[in-house]
């Protein structure tokens, strides 16, 4: 049998292999890269169909996918993950469906834009660039706290391996990501991101199937879950008896169980679920992929290669949760600690060496996810506040230099948000995910699809929806029942709502601005 400091070395060679793989993906875009913006932030507008689609979802999906999805499900069974899952898996068809191939047109069409506030800029003709700066700051603000997010991953993914300290490991993990995306911009982090997520799903796939047969088989995996009231059911959560310490108390190796409750507020919460889905229209991680499509005919190709890639990664994350409550049912009492159990079962059943890559799958996931945020954070201060507003004649060079200094500033600051490791994932990720989503969402359906929309309506869609999200969150959720509702939703409807009034109530769009939205899906880009 390996001794324990022999499997560690093992377990760490695996992951070693994987960074080495990683990093010189990015010294090798170095030269392509840096040949100017356009290339830095968006590849020049030439990712092929695979590319595109795996890029779109790896950086999307995080560490939430492997930690997050799956501690919830491990820890108060099927209900809320089962609703976030069917949500953000319509969602994610529905994006690649009625967003994708618009916006990869309009993109260009509307001066060539290359990240989302150039497109709000362009699109509406906004010479005062208001919209490219306020988009800005929204990016700025959620994706600093979605980097600090996934920086959190990176610690508690080496603490629970090892039992090392999880500052020291979570502060390494930042830099990894910080050094491949600083060197190769955006072409290293997409291709970076193709590898991620193949090694994601290979990763859930293979856990999910070993942990079924670590917990005896279907059969008693279902007897197991059955007997837990409310675990399985859709309507009703299980509910851990907690001792005065919030830590699920066993007797005889048993977790406790109270009687099933009703799932949040019933059919609230199985809105808030869904609704999820409706996040995915404004998140630029996933926006500016299709922007960066080689060309709009591919996106189909690339609508199913992802739709694909997300049911299967999904359903296995929620699996995995489930099935690990029947494989180690006691391993992991707070819900905070649940978020470990898909490491758990990677270390259980895998030898080290294997270990190692599976659960560089978490890595895989996070990496790509806060290359994303650090790369269009950045793009967002340099390209769209620097050379946008501050000082217009700004050359590439001096552009990608203010680029990389807001890449050291967001670091540090995600940094800070993630030395605490009791943070939630989950909870952290569906902030920002609302956010994004109520921010952006409605502004980016109604400008592919609304002719009457104008600038001034986008202005009060975005700030509206963004404000909604943040109050909604901090004064009304707190008092329950209806308020209880995934703060998305009302964010969505007002932003919606502001849009449509404020755009009959001021003038309406120029007419250069409207014969480009009757053209744009005319172009052959």
């Amino acid at each position: 049998m390996i001794a324990p400091n022999q499997h560690d070395l093992w377990v760490l060679l695996a992951m070693a292999l994987y960074f080495i793989v990683v990093l010189a993906v990015g010294f090798f875009y170095i030269k392509k890269s840096n040949a100017d913006s356009d290339s830095y932030f968006i590849g020049g507008r030439g990712l092929g169909p695979w590319l595109t689609a795996l890029s779109a979802e790896a950086s999307d999906m995080s560490g939430w996918l492997l930690m997050g999805l799956p501690g919830v499900a491990y820890f108060t069974g099927a209900s809320d993950a089962v609703w976030t899952a069917i949500g953000l898996a319509v969602g994610t068809y529905l994006n690649w469906r009625f967003v994708a191939r618009p916006l990869r047109k309009y993109s260009e069409v509307a001066g060539n834009s290359i990240t989302l506030p150039d497109y709000f800029s362009n699109r509406f003709h906004d010479s005062r660039k208001v919209l490219m700066s306020t988009a800005a700051v929204i990016i700025l603000v959620f994706f600093s706290v979605y980097a600090g997010s996934c920086f959190v991953t990176f610690g508690k993914l080496f603490t629970t391996l090892f039992g090392v300290d999880y500052t020291t490991m979570m502060i390494i993990g930042a830099l990894v990501v910080f050094a491949y995306t600083f060197i190769g911009g955006y072409l290293s982090v997409c291709t970076t991101d193709l590898i991620q997520g193949a090694i994601m799903v290979v990763a859930l796939v293979v856990i999910f199937v070993g942990s079924v047969a670590m917990a005896g088989g279907v059969e008693n995996t279902v007897a197991f879950l059955s007997s837990i009231p409310g675990f399985l059911s859709g309507t009703t959560t299980a509910s851990p008896v907690l001792d005065e310490n919030g830590v699920q108390k066993v007797v005889d190796g048993m977790p406790q169980f109270g009687d099933a409750v009703v799932y949040g507020a019933g059919a609230i919460s199985i809105v808030s679920g869904l609704s999820w889905g409706l996040g995915y229209f404004g998140m630029p991680q996933v926006l500016v992929r299709f922007m960066s499509a080689r060309h709009s005919d591919e996106i189909k190709k690339s609508r199913v290669i992802a739709t694909v890639w997300c049911v299967v990664s999904l359903a296995c994350a929620v699996c995995i949760g489930l099935v690990g409550r029947a494989a180690m049912p006691d391993a992991l009492l707070t819900g905070v600690q649940a978020e470990n159990i898909f490491v758990l079962l990677a270390q259980t059943m895998l030898p080290a060496f294997l270990c190692g890559l599976v659960v560089s799958g978490i890595f895989a996931a996070t990496m790509s996810s806060s290359s994303s945020y650090l790369l269009i954070a950045g793009s967002a201060i340099a390209r769209n506040l620097f050379k946008g507003v501050i000082k217009k004649d700004a050359t590439d060079q001096q552009t990608m230099f203010v680029a990389r200094l807001a890449l050291t500033l967001i670091l540090l600051f995600g940094i800070l948000i993630a030395l605490d490791q009791n943070s939630s994932i989950f909870k952290v990720v569906s902030y920002a995910w609302a956010g994004f989503g109520a921010s952006f969402g409605p502004l980016v359906l109604l400008s592919l699809y609304w002719r009457r929309t104008n600038a001034a309506g986008a202005f009060a869609g975005m700030v509206g929806g963004g404000c909604t999200v943040v109050l909604w969150n901090l004064l009304l959720s707190p008092l329950g029942g209806i308020f209880g509702i995934y703060e998305l939703v009302p964010g969505f409807i007002v932003a919606t709502v502001a849009i449509v009034a404020v755009s009959f109530l001021t003038a309406p769009p120029s007419e250069d601005v409207v014969h480009e939205f009757d053209t744009y899906m005319d172009a052959d880009v």
